[in-house]
């Protein structure tokens, strides 16, 4: 693409409803590759860009995209980063924790894609998450998402009763991705990442890390599209912290409003990211929670739908009090 607009978003009643949530746009920042940015006012956008910008998100899953919310990840893998084997024993029951503490869909994962993750074969990742998931359907728990970029894994855990096929690779890794998503009629996350997890942080290199990751989401949208999965099934995530750097991850944040621009809802997972720990100086996962919250709430300022967090009690409050701000009186 040549030229991009970024919805400089705001709060109160004046301006556009920015993807039909509870903060709006008067101005946009209009981009072009190879050249500076200009802020031009909303009303002088073309016709299809400001309906892009604008057009409410519909419902992922029965949660509703016009208000925050929150996806709950549940690591059933030994090695995950942040929690890796802490639900093995119950992971039922801390699903539904997360549901009763106010998360609105469950990411169920049984494969670890931190960075230098090694390969888990589709039938030992099956073992993993099938069990889970089909223990929280017998019981009525959900909704719930996948997290896997195998097509034969989705295909299980979606025929168990998940209802998000959320994949790292944006649908790519794997050939018949495309068709089981097309075919089941779930709803699908489409997240850029910068090569596989063993190697996608040996010095990632973007000409314009923005523009570079919309117009790869871009394309994976009209894929996904052309292959029969609508706009109103489609989700996508910048993937900060994959295959990025430092500065990478501050520019996809500071500018993550472009998004706005494929007509699809955002999904932003932050949640206890190593950026965060080389920034505030923590090196313990579990002790990045408030770093993670900040995070989330400058995605929220700019009008993303929909947090990736561990922490649902904190993050819930967090949002409580952003939606009380920035609701109409």
């Amino acid at each position: 693409m040549a030229d991009y607009f970024r919805p400089l978003a705001q709060g109160g009643a004046r301006g556009y409803p920015l993807a039909g949530g509870l903060r709006r746009f008067e101005r946009v920042e209009h981009i072009r590759r190879g050249g500076g940015g200009e802020v031009i006012p909303a009303h002088d956008l073309p016709e299809d860009v400001l309906q892009k910008l604008t057009a409410k998100r519909p419902p992922i899953c029965g949660v509703e995209m016009a208000r925050p919310s929150i996806m709950g990840i549940l690591n059933v893998t030994p090695d995950s980063f942040s929690d890796g084997g802490k639900h093995k024993d119950h992971t039922v029951e801390a699903a539904e924790a997360m549901l009763e503490n106010g998360a609105d869909i469950i990411d169920i994962g049984g494969e670890s894609t931190r960075p230098g993750a090694a390969y888990v074969e589709p039938e030992v990742e099956i073992a993993r998450v099938l069990p889970v998931i089909t223990a929280l359907a017998a019981r009525g728990v959900g909704p719930l998402s996948v997290d896997t970029r195998k097509a034969v894994v989705a295909k299980a855990a979606l025929r168990a009763g998940a209802g998000l096929f959320n994949d790292v690779s944006a649908l790519g890794f794997d050939g018949e991705s495309l068709k089981v998503a097309a075919e089941s009629g779930a709803a699908v996350c489409l997240m850029h990442a910068g090569g596989t997890p063993d190697t996608m942080q040996d010095n990632p290199f973007y000409n314009n890390v923005l523009l570079d990751v919309f117009d790869f989401l871009h394309e994976r949208v009209e894929v996904c599209v052309a292959a029969g999965i609508p706009h109103a099934r489609i989700m996508v995530d910048p993937g900060v912290g994959f295959g990025k750097s430092r500065a990478h991850n501050l520019a996809l944040l500071r500018g993550i409003g472009l998004f706005h621009g494929l007509g699809c809802a955002i999904l932003l997972g932050v949640s206890r990211k190593g950026m965060i720990g080389k920034i505030a100086d923590e090196s313990r996962p579990e002790r990045r929670f408030a770093g993670s919250i900040a995070l989330g709430l400058a995605g929220l300022d700019q009008g993303v739908q929909m947090l990736r967090v561990h922490d649902i009690i904190e993050t819930r409050q967090a949002i409580a009090l952003w939606s009380a701000l920035n609701s109409e009186v």
